[in-house]
């Protein structure tokens, strides 16, 4: 089972730029912490970070054939990307997006997120964390998507 993490522009500045909203967790930490539990339940995980939106629709396309799921954080992208939002429709695999702060209490431009209604799930407010509960999120997902193939490989032809 692979999980590919995509993440948005200026999340490599995790850390550093705003630590109030965002904390002093670094975006190699927070990918640390996903490998830790990655490697426990079996799931292979590859992560990407891009500035450019040209960059994050490629690697969203790319993983049709590559990935089973994507834990993505558009980061600004999620409020403007119409192109970021096509792209996670077009793949049709489970997709959970991520924020570190809550959205719903930022600035009202944030309130909107254009990929929302065309991933899975959103997990947003729970600063680092959240990133867990995506893998989890993700995780179960996929193996229910799992069982339900081989439930149904399984029922004899009519």
């Amino acid at each position: 089972m692979k999980v590919v993490v995509i993440q948005g522009p200026n999340l490599n500045m995790l850390g550093i730029r705003e630590q109030n909203i965002y904390g002093p967790m670094k975006l190699e930490d927070i990918h640390s912490q996903m490998e830790g539990y990655a490697k426990q339940n079996g799931i292979e995980v590859e992560f990407f970070q891009s500035n450019l939106e040209g960059e994050i629709v490629d690697r969203i396309q790319e993983c049709i054939d590559d990935a089973e799921g994507i834990i993505i954080n558009p980061a600004a992208y999620s409020h403007t990307s119409i192109a970021i939002r096509d792209a996670i429709s077009a793949v049709r695999i489970p997709i959970i997006e991520v924020h570190i702060s809550n959205i719903y209490a930022r600035e009202e431009f944030r309130h909107t997120s254009l990929v929302a209604p065309v991933c899975t799930g959103q997990i947003s407010g729970f600063g680092p964390f959240s990133y867990h509960l995506a893998m989890i999120a993700i995780s179960q997902i996929l193996s229910e998507v799992r069982a339900m193939k081989e439930s149904q490989n399984k029922q004899p032809a009519e």
